[in-house]
């Protein structure tokens, strides 16, 4: 049996980098900063602490649409996806070098929703709102009607936000 499934929740330490490719296909990379909190370190005898990890992640297609257009610096995301290792060598001193970031399955938002907001976004799918879903268990299950394309980041006015 083989399983490569990763499930974070996590803050962006910027906002999205997006861009097209070569072959015009859309891409969105972000780092999250994912927290655990230690109740007691055994090796120092010190109290609660933070461990912080940065984590890569790559969004393709309509996600990284998605993410370019919703998620800003800061904002509190839960991010599905799988593992992915990149190998390259360095080019000043030739010596191998490896990552390993996650390719993005599905995007939600995490943090408090505003009122008459919130949504979640799988790859190949549309932006979904919260009352177009079932209810279920966090993460939430992804609705079954397409909602319309996700509009320009920053509207003008409340009212013009889509969800």
């Amino acid at each position: 049996m083989e399983l490569n499934k990763v499930l974070l929740v996590g803050r962006l330490t910027r906002d999205p980098e997006y861009r097209n490719t070569t072959s015009g296909r859309p891409v969105a990379n972000m780092r999250i900063a994912v927290n655990r909190r230690r109740s007691f370190d055994r090796e120092s005898g010190e109290g609660a602490q933070d461990e912080t990890v940065f984590v890569d992640i790559t969004a393709w297609e309509k996600l990284a649409e998605f993410s370019h257009n919703y998620l800003t610096k800061g904002r509190l995301i839960f991010v599905e996806g799988r593992l992915r290792q990149e190998n390259w060598q360095d080019r000043e001193t030739g010596a191998n070098r490896t990552k390993i970031s996650v390719v993005a399955e599905r995007v939600q938002f995490a943090d408090p929703k505003p009122e008459g907001s919130g949504g979640t976004m799988r790859q190949g799918e549309e932006m979904q709102d919260e009352e177009q879903r079932p209810a279920s268990n966090w993460p939430a299950a992804p609705a079954q009607n397409a909602a319309p394309a996700p509009a320009p980041k920053n509207p003008s006015t409340e009212d013009d936000l889509p969800f």
